[in-house]
């Protein structure tokens, strides 16, 4: 499978100046392939094809007087652009079709100058190499110091140059993983559990573990309100407005920053541990539109889910999600009697049938494990509380048993 690997880079001054005419060339080819294509809408005509996009775009257009500046930077930086236009069309699309899962996107829309995120690509054609100093050398650009915060597995096949809104630049390099080395660096292990993401803790784990929630977003709100408040007394249009943008876009930075590594860390430790991994599909976006929205974000559920889904997939581990609307809190793990709904505040309950004090979330973790199949008996068979049809992500043979389950 392929991964992405970035790398802080820090360019000087000169190399800032070079990368800033890049991502404005990028920029330009984008609006020019998005203006064909619409022109050629409005006046009835076809789509032009993207090898005419590129003759009139860059090759023709590089001879004249408006255009002549494209010549400026590498040609792979232009073509890439193109390709990037073609595939938001693509996409596009395919989602009129339906044939794109996700929820419907829009046509491709002009790119801003304004716009303080800015990228390129170079692909291998591009003879971009990493020199014996381990610095990155890019074609019109130079040799750009390169922080290696690891080691690359492979040897990359791309690299995308990064400017970020708070003005760090990255370069993310493309890696095909080796699934032998994979392997061998997660050995197989028999141990299965359930998880229950939460806002009191983030994670709560089947074994009665609890992981509490860093809440980043909140321990730094005094912060970001403190910047956010000088920035909207500044003038419009005036340095020091865009001093106070950058303040608070470092603010933010440090927030997703904190939360990206406390997931990684997590889902690492939860990959390398269990063979088979069992989560809630939660609807992230329906519980934004709560009371309980700003929490919601704050825990990035769905950052976290997606790690643990690639990790298990290149780590030849198992990740199994049961549907949202599944009893979770209120099924009785021990004798699989189901309950009413229990409000928010209530923490621990009893079950009436057999007596057992249930924690709530811990109980739910375990019918979580449960309903996914991945809880055994004493026998060694599957243990479910009830019938559960399988989710249609589920279907098939995921390496878990297919013989009737004990009820």
């Amino acid at each position: 499978m392929q991964l992405r690997y970035a790398f802080r880079l820090y360019p000087d001054a000169a190399q800032q100046a070079s990368l800033a005419r890049a991502f404005g060339c990028a920029r330009v080819v984008f609006n020019d392939a998005v203006r064909a294509r619409e022109d050629a809408r409005k006046a009835g005509r076809p789509f032009p094809k993207a090898g005419e996009l590129s003759t009139r775009l860059i090759t023709e257009a590089k001879r004249t007087v408006e255009r002549s500046w494209l010549g400026e930077v590498s040609a792979v930086v232009l073509q890439q652009s193109l390709r990037d236009a073609e595939s938001a069309y693509r996409n596009f699309f395919a989602s009129l079709k339906g044939t794109r899962k996700g929820p419907r996107i829009g046509p491709p829309r002009f790119k801003s100058r304004k716009d303080n995120r800015q990228s390129i690509r170079f692909t291998a054609n591009a003879r971009w190499n990493i020199t014996g100093s381990r610095r990155l050398n890019l074609p019109k650009i130079g040799t750009v110091k390169v922080k290696w915060s690891r080691p690359l597995p492979a040897t990359p096949t791309s690299v995308t140059v990064i400017k970020d809104a708070a003005g760090r630049y990255f370069a993310s390099f493309v890696i095909d993983t080796d699934a032998n080395a994979d392997a061998a660096r997660m050995p197989d292990t028999g141990q299965t559990v359930g998880i229950d993401l939460g806002l009191t803790h983030f994670a709560v784990l089947s074994d009665g573990t609890k992981i509490d929630s860093p809440r980043f977003l909140r321990r730094a709100e005094k912060k970001l309100k403190k910047a956010q408040r000088e920035l909207s007394r500044k003038q419009k249009g005036s340095k020091n407005r865009a001093k106070a943008r950058l303040k608070v876009a470092r603010a933010h930075a440090e927030v997703a920053d904190a939360r990206r590594e406390f997931h990684h860390q997590l889902s690492t430790k939860l990959i390398t541990d269990n063979q088979g991994i069992a989560v809630e599909d939660l609807s992230v976006a329906g519980l934004a539109r709560t009371r309980l929205a700003k929490s919601v974000h704050d825990a990035g559920w769905s950052s976290f889910i997606n790690m643990l889904q690639y990790k298990a997939e290149r780590y030849g581990r198992t990740l199994v999600k049961i549907g949202r609307f599944e009893p979770t809190s209120q099924t009785c793990s021990t004798c699989g009697i189901k309950h009413g709904p229990k409000p928010l505040h209530v923490r621990k309950w009893t079950c009436t049938a057999c007596g057992t004090v249930h924690d709530r979330d811990t109980n739910a973790a375990i019918n979580v494990k449960t309903a996914a199949g991945l809880a055994v008996s004493a026998c060694g068979a599957p243990v479910r509380p009830g019938a559960i049809p399988a989710q249609r992500e589920e279907t098939g043979s995921h390496g878990f048993p297919t013989e009737p389950r004990a009820a």
